[in-house]
């Protein structure tokens, strides 16, 4: 998967060694504006805003990412998403080589 030294990592409770995987992206196109993610996620890292096509069945709303640095890594957002529209990856710590 990843190499753990550069990514930010967190401890389970028995002391197992977790990778937080942090959002990255949504796919507004196949959104359907059911919020789940939303409600899932402890943090309000979505918002709920006007489909980008404007008219979209008549006002169709989406999910829109407005805080992604609030995102704790839990992933609860994604295993939320009926239409899989969620990606989240590891986070490289501050000042590992790209």
């Amino acid at each position: 998967m990843c190499e753990q030294g550069e990514y930010i990592t967190s401890l389970t409770r028995s002391g197992g060694v977790w990778i937080p995987l942090f959002i990255e992206s949504l796919n507004q196109e196949n959104c359907a504006g059911c919020g789940r993610c939303y409600k899932a996620c402890p943090r309000r890292v979505f918002e709920l805003v006007e489909h980008p096509d404007g008219d979209y069945l008549g006002g169709h709303k989406v999910m829109s990412i407005v805080n992604p640095g609030d995102c704790i890594g839990d992933g609860v957002c994604r295993a939320a998403c009926i239409k899989q529209n969620i990606i989240c990856r590891p986070a490289k710590k501050e000042g590992a080589l790209e």
